[in-house]
């Protein structure tokens, strides 16, 4: 990486003298002290000199008095705090891409405090601070703007929104990653090794071991795992573990786990419980089900260690911001600590767990919005549907094509969702609802069209959110437009899936999974995320998702030209999902998701564009630094 370079400071510029045409010199003339001596001025030459003198000097003041009250809002909020830059293109080009209605490419943009002031190129940027400076009282808009300089390829984006997120699950499920393995004996291998791998933990049988992301359908042979696999190694054999599968729709526990159940029931409503040929539960507990585990609630310290992980790792990929969908007590409880400390070190746009067994909360409970500087807000619900395709309770109108004897399950009455989804939105509450198969997502479809004719209140006011929105029949893909429902999806999950999505589905049902195009082409809004950490948390991996429906390699079920390549999306749509289009589906269109004066400075500096290299470069692409209101916070705007 080039050293960046700073441009000519912009007082220099502002000194010229066609710089700043508007705005007044601060020059001052000398006087030559060798001039022939001047005779002395009469009485009254010298009253009309202090006249003149006076009116030049109390006019332009009270003009600029008057100036100042009279200046936009906006322009006020952004003149204290901290000291100013821009960021701009090598001269000749345009390398900052502001995601603003008409997707423009601009030379520079200039900051103060955490707002973005101006955009265009460098001498617009320059009068545009003299103009500032002069009628500003704040020191720190006084002097030199400083100027830096992008390394040629480079681009600047808005800062990255993972509007699907699971924040502290994703921290916690560094600790043992599962994901990757081949088979069962490799998983328990991984296990083992982590367990030797931690002298405290080894020597402590009575330690819980948690970990994530085992997927049975990268197994060979694919077979749900069971406490036995864990039971017959003698390292974990009666220990307390308990592993959440990579969709986190089920979950693997020992022995010692499954003995502290008080009860298991043959069947429960919205989940089930595998068991073996003779009927003994075999360890593995799906949706619902997963609620008879009983794990200890984790200490505030884990939490913050959890959070510190996933901030970590979110702001080296460039995102700003994250939708959590599934806000607990004990998660709500941490956050609004956090954000009384004002420690949250990025964007958190929360999303209530609803429990369908609870009593209606959403007229008792207050909403968070814009809550600790902007880094917290709080006003949405999260509703489970149905369960999840790779684990299979995923609904379907008609049978799974590689299990003919379930058609999935639905996780919630619809009796239920019509009785609650309109109090919620009456409340003033969002209501983001999860649904992955074609049943569960034409009831959630339904239950929102009558609930938003109900409310009688304009749709930009309720935003309804499909979450996932996977199996949809072509009908109901162009009803999401029509409606006004935002579907938040997970491009990278149509990546994982294509291998064996038709194997499930067949080869009719599957034309209607992941249809992007479809969605867009209904008039949908579309907002990105990866599901993490059921999906790479990287946004670059969601990108060249969404534009080739390819896996990294550049293969896929259908060759290289992508999996229903009809279904693929442009790069301007791509880069929308993952910037504006979240920030509208978290009422933050205002401050976040473009790069345009009087929004807050968040954006990501790439090395390169993402927008015209060719698509096998796309994830060689690195992020050089992350800017969140304004300070930098991944990487040195000093080495791009």
């Amino acid at each position: 990486m080039s050293d960046l370079r700073r441009r000519k400071a912009v007082d220099e510029v502002a000194e010229e003298p066609d710089a700043s045409p508007d705005v007044p010199s601060h020059k001052s003339k000398r006087i030559d002290p060798s001039a022939t001596t001047q005779p002395k001025r009469t009485f009254v030459e010298a009253g009309l000199v202090f006249l003149v003198f006076a009116l030049a000097t109390v006019v332009p003041v009270y003009m600029l008095f008057r100036q100042r009250e009279s200046t936009d809002v906006t322009e006020t909020s952004i003149l204290s705090g901290r000291d100013a830059y821009a960021v701009c293109s090598v001269q000749g080009s345009k390398q900052i891409h502001t995601v603003d209605d008409s997707n423009t490419q601009l030379e520079c943009m200039a900051i103060h405090k955490n707002k973005i002031i101006a955009t265009g190129d460098l001498t617009h940027i320059n009068k545009k601070w003299a103009a500032l400076s002069y009628s500003s009282n704040d020191l720190s808009m006084q002097g030199s703007l400083r100027v830096h300089t992008l390394q040629p390829g480079a681009v600047v984006i808005p800062g990255i929104a993972d509007s699907h997120t699971h924040i502290l699950e994703y921290g916690a499920s560094r600790q043992l990653a599962l994901e990757g393995t081949k088979s069962i004996k490799e998983t328990i291998t991984r296990i083992r090794n982590y367990v030797l791998g931690d002298p405290e933990l080894f020597r402590n049988p009575s330690a819980w071991i948690f970990g994530s992301n085992w997927d049975h359908t990268a197994w060979t042979p694919q077979a749900l795992p069971t406490v036995d696999d864990l039971e017959n190694d003698p390292i974990l054999r009666g220990r307390r573990i308990l592993l959440q599968s990579k969709d986190y729709h089920a979950v693997w526990v020992s022995r010692k786990v499954m003995d502290m159940i008080p009860h298991i029931p043959e069947t429960i409503e919205g989940g089930a419980i595998f068991r073996d040929q003779a009927g003994k539960p075999t360890g593995v507990f799906l949706d619902s089900a997963q609620t008879l585990v009983k794990r200890p609630a984790p200490s505030m310290k884990e939490l913050e260690k959890r959070l510190a992980l996933t901030a970590k790792d979110a702001l080296a990929h460039g995102i700003t911001s994250m939708h959590d969908a599934g806000f607990k007590p004990i998660t709500l409880k941490f956050f609004s600590k956090k954000a009384a400390n004002n420690t949250i070190p990025l964007r958190v746009y929360g999303m209530s767990y609803f429990n369908e067994t609870e009593p209606y909360w959403g007229d008792k409970r207050d909403r968070l919005i814009n809550h600790a500087n902007g880094r917290l807000t709080y006003r949405s619900v999260k509703i489970f549907a149905d369960g999840a395709l790779r684990s299979g309770g995923a609904a379907l109108y008609d049978p799974y094509s590689d299990n003919p004897e379930t058609h999935g399950f639905m996780r919630i009455s619809t009796d239920t969702l019509r009785d609650v989804v309109p109090k919620f939105m009456r409340d003033g509450w969002q209501v983001n609802i999860h649904a992955i198969g074609d049943k569960a997502n034409r009831i959630v479809l339904d239950v929102f069209e009558e609930a938003i004719a109900k409310s009688g209140k304009d749709i930009s006011q309720l935003r309804p959110r499909l979450e996932h929105a996977q199996i949809m029949a072509p009908e109901d893909a162009k009803r999401l437009g029509k409606l006004g429902v935002i579907a938040s999806i997970q491009p990278s999950h149509a990546t994982s899936d294509m291998w064996y999505a038709e194997g499930r589905l067949g080869p009719e049902r599957v034309k209607g999974l992941y249809a992007f195009r479809s969605m867009k082409d209904s008039g949908a809004r579309l907002a990105f995320g990866t599901d993490l950490p059921v999906e790479d948390m990287n946004p670059l991996m969601t990108f060249y998702s969404a534009i080739t429906r390819l896996a990294p390699d550049g293969t896929s079920p259908h060759g290289p030209d992508g999996w229903f390549p009809e279904q693929r999306l442009t790069r301007e749509e791509a880069l929308r999902g993952m910037t504006i289009e979240p920030a509208y589906a978290a009422f933050s269109e205002n401050e976040l998701g473009s790069l345009v004066p009087g929004k807050l400075a968040d954006f990501v500096i790439l090395s390169q564009d993402i927008m015209s290299i060719p698509v096998d470069r796309i994830l060689k692409t690195k992020v050089l630094a992350t800017v969140l209101d304004g300070e930098v916070v991944y990487g040195s705007m000093d080495r791009v």
